[in-house]
């Protein structure tokens, strides 16, 4: 087992930690809004929902393709 390669990546990760911490701390509270309440819907969440909707219809249309003809056939009879 090599240790120097993970006290290397040990020793990096905690001053890269220590190095972001003051950053955290340095942030002024900001304006809340006129309600804070208000829980913001931007292009993040919709770009998610219409990536997930992409994907059940790919998946959907996969498993119908991969059915044999046969049971298609059957079910746009009844």
């Amino acid at each position: 087992m090599k240790l120097k390669p993970l006290l290397t990546t040990a020793v990096l990760t905690i001053v890269c930690f220590v190095m972001y911490i003051p950053s955290l701390l340095a942030q002024l509270p900001g304006d809340p809004g006129t309600d804070p309440d208000e829980i913001p819907i931007d292009g993040g969440l919709s770009l998610l929902i219409a990536a997930g909707v992409a994907y059940g219809a790919k998946k959907a249309y996969d498993k119908r393709k991969k059915e044999p003809k046969a049971q298609n056939d059957l079910k746009k009879v009844e």
